[in-house]
């Protein structure tokens, strides 16, 4: 039952008095609003574990420019026999390549980032100013992926989510509680999950972490018509909000990969959204699994994850299906999010930065 209904009836009752609403349950605020931007520096530093042959690392960058985020500069140093920035050749997605030749002792690379991000809000009430954008970038973002087609189960799922859905916006609403209804988050995936959709959806098990959870909530906008995109980055600061969950530590960044997810409205462009973060806030922001998005912690993440960010975090790039440059890998990876290498022994565990190894911090610039 609901607590704040539950203590109602009992204060009607006469059984308890007026007493203070534990901490636990009463409602907290997030309420991300536009604002000024901030400036960071991310750094990314990988030392080979076990070194053998030739070896090859692939580090993402930020590579989205936006009203929203900024990239300032990209360097980086160690012993690689060479590095560059290159692109997946498919994608166009940037990130630092680096080769280290067989002999090479300690092959090591650090990456550095300066940034600027800030909040994002948009007041759905009313329409906004849309920025052009070119039907070829939209066409893109209604597309299938390897692991997210737009048929068969998707579509299906997602014409039934929003049957009583007449516009636009209210096709996106429908969709965004669909996700919150019927998925939740399983802390036991591995990294941020896959986003194998489709296998989700005919499983029935909408289980996973926010590669899955927002990859689900992409594709069924796309089934339905509306371009939608998943944006992969990484948290990058604790929330300005009382949410341990919404934010990281800024000294030690593992773990901290999180992607977020956008739409694009005919009456407003591109728009903030991020239903795995509310999974995330009622699975493991209190001992108690939250299970209804109205409890007063998750209503406020809830209500504001729809057409809200917050600028404690950096997206990297919006692609799919990566191929990375001068790999040996055969086939795509689903999207990069994580540093990458392999060598003669094959590819690193990108998902175990203990082993792997490498480590991410960031630090604000105030000055």
């Amino acid at each position: 039952m609901n607590f704040s209904i539950a203590r109602r009836q009992l204060l009607q009752a006469g059984l308890i008095s007026a007493l203070p609403i534990p901490a636990f349950a009463q409602e907290r605020k997030f309420e991300p609003v536009a604002g000024p931007w901030r400036t960071f520096e991310l750094t990314t530093t990988v030392t080979v574990a076990e070194p053998k042959g030739v070896n090859k690392l692939w580090l993402p960058v930020p590579d989205l420019d936006t009203d929203w985020q900024k990239t300032l500069s990209n360097d980086w140093s160690g012993n690689a026999t060479r590095a560059s920035l290159a692109n997946d050749p498919a994608r166009g997605v940037r990130m630092v390549y680096a080769e280290f030749d067989a002999g090479v002792a300690a092959p090591t690379l650090t990456v550095t980032s300066k940034l600027q991000t800030r909040n994002r809000s948009v007041d759905l009430s009313r329409p906004g100013t849309v920025a052009d954008v070119d039907a070829a970038t939209l066409k893109q973002y209604l597309g299938p992926t390897e692991l997210q087609p737009i048929d068969g189960v998707v579509r299906k799922t997602a014409l039934e989510a929003t049957k009583n859905a007449k516009t636009e916006l209210e096709k996106v609403r429908a969709l965004y509680e669909w996700v919150i209804a019927n998925g939740h988050r399983e802390p036991t995936t591995r990294g941020c999950g896959t986003g194998d959709i489709k296998t989700m959806l005919e499983t029935g098990n909408l289980g996973g972490k926010c590669a899955d959870l927002n990859a689900l909530f992409v594709g069924l906008c796309r089934a339905v018509g509306i371009p939608a995109r998943d944006v992969y980055g990484l948290r990058l600061a604790p929330s300005a909000f009382p949410y341990k969950e919404l934010g990281a530590n800024s000294a030690n960044l593992k773990g901290a990969q999180h992607c977020r997810a956008e739409v694009y409205l005919k009456s407003h462009g591109w728009v903030a959204m991020d239903p795995a973060d509310v999974l995330k806030v009622m699975r493991q922001e209190t001992a108690e699994w939250i299970k209804d998005p109205k409890h007063p912690i998750a209503a406020p993440v809830h209500a504001n994850l729809f057409g809200r960010w917050e600028g404690n975090w950096v997206g990297w790039n919006t692609a799919h299906d990566i191929r990375l440059p001068g790999s040996s890998a055969k086939g795509t990876l689903p999207f990069l999010m994580y540093p990458n290498g392999e060598n003669a022994s094959g590819a690193f565990d990108s998902l175990s930065p203990d082993t792997f190894k490498y480590v991410i911090s960031a630090k604000e610039i105030t000055a």
